[in-house]
């Protein structure tokens, strides 16, 4: 290997000529450069270790029979109407306007109202002329600012619940937890804690990928009767009978103290149902001192749920607490392959960052619909010191739409480790075709590899 002015030069194993890099590669046989197998690690491109979506996913079967015998005995009256309204009811719902940001509207919509009355009354404002801009005021914040209904989940609302979200709750949840299954196969919980635990969709999730090495569920949720409704679909439907999974704890308030602490802390879909900022950063502190290896956080996939999950990630990253009972830093596991700003927060407009997760819903009638379950999750890890690097040779992109596969190429769009969104067609020319043959079987979610040498080459075609 050698240099000839600015390009590079080695002898082809071949044909025995010099030839230009790029041009020697061509010349090489079908297995990619070194650092691409290093990446791949034996596995089938089908299954490289960037893989964590799931193929359709179906509730346990014990699940699924006691939650169709909790039904069925219920008899509740236009069930499957009623779980259609409160699905959609539950996915366009949004956060409660924060007092500050009220008080800023109103502050505008004033000043647009005094410049509106300001040719008529120049001398200044009478009494009758404020009481009239104040009612026009509270009229207009009355009329455009969202009112947000709080839910009380009775017995009734838990079945029309169970009914609407079981299914694709556990989806999102099993989902979030195999990031954590694939890409640390060493890791095995032995407890979990659970807040706004609902019908128990985390307890059987996580009992699905690590079974009994799991000791100590504690599923927290401030309805009484959602606790009984999780407790009898452990006990196949009844009240009776065994629990299928062991060692449950319903707990009705969130428990404060940080010296006990569980190996895995899920909060699905409940801190959107806390009434305000301030709350919901309480609530996140704690679950964080709670943590002792991964937290996990599941959201809607709309603009609002990505954006509950971005004050999360953005607390616990500066949090500076005056006593720390835990020293070990915080980092983001997924779906982020960095620590810097979201990107599509930053955006204009903001897209949400979500993913998809593909299951068979609750059979209500005779046959299964395939639905689709669309989310936005973030897991955040304790860290003993600074992030590792893998390898040398790559860094870790999450794929964030639809990978759009053409013929002899691939259609990317990343979120990279330097915290950048970048559109990326992927070909077996310039990337290899191991990489090739990865991003044809990836999927929107997964991780993809990119390789430090691409970004020169790249360059250098541009120039």
């Amino acid at each position: 290997m050698y240099l000839l002015g600015s390009r590079m030069y080695v002898k082809c194993s071949r044909c025995h000529f010099a030839l230009c890099l790029r041009e020697a590669q061509r010349c090489q046989s079908s297995a990619a450069p070194l650092e691409q197998a290093d990446f791949l690690k034996g596995a089938p491109h089908r299954n490289h270790p960037g893989v964590t979506n799931l193929k359709t996913v179906r509730l346990p079967e014990q699940l699924q029979v006691a939650a169709q015998s909790v039904l069925q005995r219920a008899d509740v009256k236009s069930l499957t109407e009623r779980a259609h309204k409160l699905s959609n009811f539950l996915w366009s719902r949004k956060r409660a306007i924060e007092t500050s940001q009220l008080r800023e509207k109103a502050t505008l919509l004033e000043g647009t109202f005094l410049e509106q009355e300001g040719d008529i009354h120049k001398d200044g404002i009478d009494h009758k002329l404020a009481a009239r801009i104040k009612n026009r005021v509270l009229s207009e914040l009355r009329r455009t600012t969202y009112r947000r209904t709080p839910l009380r989940y009775n017995e009734e609302l838990g079945l029309v619940y169970m009914a609407a979200r079981l299914a694709g709750g556990y989806a999102a949840v099993l989902r979030a937890l195999n990031e954590i299954k694939k890409r640390e196969p060493l890791f095995v919980p032995y407890s979990l804690m659970d807040f706004g635990s609902g019908l128990g969709t985390g307890t059987w999730a996580s009992h699905s990928l690590w079974g009994d090495s799991l000791k100590e569920y504690v599923c927290v949720d401030s309805s009484g009767d959602m606790n009984t409704l999780a407790e009898q679909l452990l006990r196949g439907g009844s009240e009776m009978d065994n629990p299928v999974i062991q060692q449950v704890y319903f707990r009705q308030f969130l428990p404060v103290s940080p010296k006990v602490q569980f190996d895995l802390v899920v909060a699905a879909f409940s801190l959107s149902e806390l009434a305000n900022l301030n709350e919901r950063l309480n609530v996140i502190f704690t679950l964080w001192r709670k943590t002792n290896s991964h937290l996990v956080l599941v959201e809607n996939g709309t603009k609002d749920g990505h954006q509950i999950l971005m004050e999360a990630r953005d607390a616990i990253l500066n949090s500076e607490e005056e006593v720390q009972h835990d020293l070990r830093r915080p980092s983001i596991f997924a779906p982020c392959t960095h620590e810097l700003p979201c990107p599509k927060m930053i955006k204009r407009p903001v897209v949400p960052c979500n993913f998809t997760q593909f299951y068979y819903s609750l059979p209500l009638s005779q046959s299964q619909e395939r639905q689709q379950e669309k989310f936005s999750f973030l897991i955040i890890s304790r860290s003993d010191g600074e992030k590792a690097q893998e390898t040398e040779h790559w860094d870790m992109a999450r794929l964030i739409a639809q990978v759009r596969r053409r013929p002899r190429h691939v259609q990317c769009q990343l979120c990279c480790a330097n915290g950048e969104l970048k559109q990326l067609a992927v070909t077996a020319r310039h990337h290899g075709k191991d990489m090739y043959r990865c991003a044809r079987n990836s999927d929107w979610g997964d991780l993809l590899p990119i390789f430090h040498a691409e970004e020169s080459t790249e360059n250098d075609e541009t120039q």
